[in-house]
């Protein structure tokens, strides 16, 4: 149950991990956008644009380690406007557009936020000269892998010349794991892309007998005939699950006078369909406990709590929310447990819709597939497939909001 008392500001943020050599999570990309159809940045007035993004940092920051760092896409007249002073220099890293000029003026700029203790990072390089003199100012330098095709000769051709300019590297736009670990030989250092959201192959990987279990587990909570009992018998034989449902009941305010001190309690004021949704991804979130398994963890748990949202809201016949639920929290299962779709649906008890969703067919594949534009920041595709349900950007920003609270609040115990 959400707080109804939560503010949601009308914006959407959305997150994209950044992940070191190791896999470990190092911070996130922020992709602002102003809630009004298809804009991808913020508005131009100085005071406007700071306000805009202090209240995405306080929302961005919520559930993450201390630790972790965020970039911050600038345009030109934001950096002269001074809008990076918002922030927090100890965890923001004001990110160079690739558009941006290196008029007087904006370096200048970029200066001073380096003399004020900002780090900076240079976006979408690959080798372009007018970007040379934000290099001398960088503290990361962001290679657009994709522009230069993948290629390690090409790679190594953009970085003549500015090797070893004192900066970090960081890979952008990565698609595979192979890639990945070219690159990490190459000396990057810092990775994003969509190499994280799919399986690596390796051979021979078979599911544990463990993952397995909890496969059929997610599968038995989605089914329609699952009985109240069974879920009181899980919990039962699990004192850390109970602990955690407990936690989480006495975190998010239900408008409780007291705590609640049964498990029998703790179902009631969560209501079955809630409590079944709260285990399923609790459970999922337990099944791989490495950094990069758990970030893709709290994004499924996010992208099935916002498309049961969105079938609720458009009041669509042909979709089921419990169905969309389900399909939102297995979809990145090939990429957390290293195998493929296919091998993870083979056997499950589940339904053939959800199976042709996760398999790249129908109408819960469309959706799954708006949710990816969203966590990408694709704002075109994100305002046409929007509009198609009959929804609003702004609907769906308040609904993208309250999911990503819901998943924190989840996967983090409160």
């Amino acid at each position: 149950m959400i707080d109804e008392g939560y503010a949601y500001e009308s914006m959407f943020v959305a997150r994209q991990p950044v992940f070191r050599a190791d896999e470990s999570v190092w911070g996130y990309e922020l992709l602002f956008r102003s809630g009004q159809e298809n804009l991808a940045v913020v508005q131009d007035d100085a005071m406007a644009t700071s306000a805009v993004i202090a209240d995405g940092m306080s929302m961005a920051m919520e559930g993450v380690a201390d630790s972790a760092r965020f970039l911050i896409n600038f345009p030109e007249q934001m950096l002269i406007d001074g809008a990076g002073f918002a922030l927090p220099p100890e965890r923001c890293v004001v990110e160079v557009l690739e558009h941006v000029t290196p008029s007087r003026e904006a370096l200048a700029a970029v200066r001073r936020l380096k003399e004020a203790g900002y780090s900076i990072a240079v976006d979408d390089y690959f080798g372009q000269p007018q970007l040379r003199p934000f290099l001398e100012l960088a503290d990361i330098l962001k290679i657009d892998i994709l522009a230069l095709d993948s290629d390690p000769a090409r790679i190594r051709g953009a970085l003549e010349g500015v090797a070893g300019g004192g900066f970090s590297l960081l890979a952008e736009k990565v698609e595979d794991d192979v890639t990945f670990r070219t690159l990490a030989g190459m000396g990057f250092s810092l990775f994003q892309g969509f190499f994280f959201s799919r399986p690596q192959v390796l051979s021979g990987r078979k599911l544990s007998a463990l993952e397995t279990t909890r496969l059929q587990l997610l599968a038995e909570l989605s089914g329609m005939d699952f009985e109240p009992r069974r879920l009181g018998q899980i919990l039962e034989s699990d004192p850390n699950l109970s602990y955690r449902l407990f936690r989480y009941i006495n975190s998010v305010g239900f408008g409780l006078r007291e705590k609640v001190t049964s498990l029998k309690r703790a179902i009631d004021m969560m209501g079955m369909v809630q409590a079944r949704q709260w285990l399923g991804a609790v459970v999922l979130a337990d099944m791989n406990p490495s950094p990069r398994a758990g970030e893709l963890a709290v994004m499924a748990v996010q992208r099935a709590k916002f498309l049961e949202a969105l079938c609720s809201e458009a009041g669509q016949e042909m979709c089921r929310p419990d169905a969309l639920f389900l399909a939102g929290l297995f979809s990145l299962l090939d990429a957390m447990l290293g195998v493929r779709m296919g091998d993870i649906l083979t056997g499950l008890p589940l339904d053939e819709e959800i199976v042709m969703g996760l398999s790249g067919q129908g109408e819960i594949h469309d959706l799954l597939s708006l949710a990816h534009s969203y966590e990408r920041g694709h704002w075109a595709d994100t305002t046409r497939r929007v509009n198609r349900l009959g929804l609003t950007v702004s609907q769906v920003d308040r609904l993208y909001a309250r999911s990503r609270y819901w998943a924190q609040k989840v996967v983090g115990g409160g």
